[in-house]
């Protein structure tokens, strides 16, 4: 059986030299960055809102950093589902990993055209590539017995009943609000194109990849590939593939200035400096919820203790000034 290499095994990239400064970053979107808050997600608000993000992407390649754009796909994702629930007395639905593929490049196509505009804009010549990716993961991970991750469409409890025993399905009620479809969210091993994600970097390339976690895909007995009922967290699949091209630097863009403790209380307080260690007891006395900055928090031990040199979070606007240490969160080793 074909094996995929893990973050830290194969063949080391040898990185294309860089100006003194110069980092290779992979900047992790978050759903924020592509659709607004409060609003109703329309197509021209999701291409406004992409175009104004790439502005301070394009800011990082004109000061000579190395990047790879990933992105969330939530919930673009949940629409491209219920498009399939809407239309299933006429047209097929699609598995999940083939409407994650949609959104993919869907997503991607907005953040590759914003990009290259501004990238015109500031007389910079580079080629910008979405490179639709496949992410391995073990088809014997216990999260495809325990699904949590809440997909599509809300329904009755009547509708919710019949659709689990047609489909197989496991539904769940979300938080009151109507039932709802539940999926794996496995941990990402591998990235599938990672060769030719390093190859575009290496040509001078901008890499949009990774986007909503990527397609989750097994291995079946003979090797092959093929594609699960599932989704990857984006972070953690963002963080896969900075330790496989070896960058420098995560840095994951959300919905906040920066991390902090005991979030939302009178007692918050947000965090400038933290080291791995201080990072892992912060999670393991519960500061950091699963549903929201747990993973976050996670994904950036992995990077780091796989050689990574900083994780930087913080909302996108702030990314240059963050790069400077100044209006985020950084974590060290």
């Amino acid at each position: 059986m074909a094996q995929d290499p893990g973050p830290e095994k194969g063949e080391a990239r040898v990185k294309r030299g860089l100006a003194d400064g110069a980092k290779t970053l992979v900047i992790a979107l978050g759903g924020n960055s592509i659709v607004p808050a409060g609003k109703e997600g329309t197509i021209e608000e999701q291409i406004a809102l992409t175009q104004a993000t790439m502005v301070h992407v394009a800011e990082l390649i004109r000061a000579g950093h190395e990047v790879v754009v990933t992105h969330g796909n939530g919930p673009v994702v949940g629409n491209i589902v219920i498009r399939n629930e809407k239309a299933k007395d006429e047209i097929p639905p699609m598995p999940l990993d083939v409407c994650g593929a949609d959104s993919e490049g869907g997503i991607g196509y907005m953040l590759q055209q914003g990009l290259q505009n501004q990238l015109e804009i500031l007389g910079i010549d580079k080629d910008v590539f979405t490179i639709i990716t496949q992410v391995v993961v073990d088809a014997a991970d216990p999260a495809f017995n325990t699904p949590t991750k809440p997909i599509g469409p809300f329904y009755s409890r009547e509708e919710a009943e019949r659709i689990a025993g047609e489909k197989g399905w496991v539904v769940v009620e979300d938080s009151g609000r109507g039932y709802r479809r539940v999926v794996p969210s496995p941990k990402p091993l591998a990235i599938v194109e990672r060769r030719a994600i390093e190859r575009a970097i290496d040509m001078g390339a901008i890499v949009i990849a990774v986007g909503g976690g990527g397609i989750p895909v097994v291995r079946d007995g003979e090797g092959r590939l093929k594609g699960v009922e599932a989704v990857i967290d984006k972070d953690r699949a963002s963080s896969v593939l900075a330790r496989q091209i070896k960058a420098d630097v995560l840095a994951i863009l959300t919905e906040v200035e920066k991390v902090a403790l005991s979030f939302g209380k009178p007692d918050q307080r947000d965090l400038d400096v933290i080291t791995v260690a201080e990072a892992k007891e912060m999670l393991a006395k519960g500061e950091f919820p699963p549903g929201s900055m747990g993973p976050k928090i996670e994904s950036a031990i992995e990077f780091l203790e796989a050689g990574g040199k900083e994780v930087i979070i913080t909302k996108p606007e702030l990314l240059s000034v963050a790069l400077e240490g100044k209006r985020c969160t950084r974590i060290v080793p």
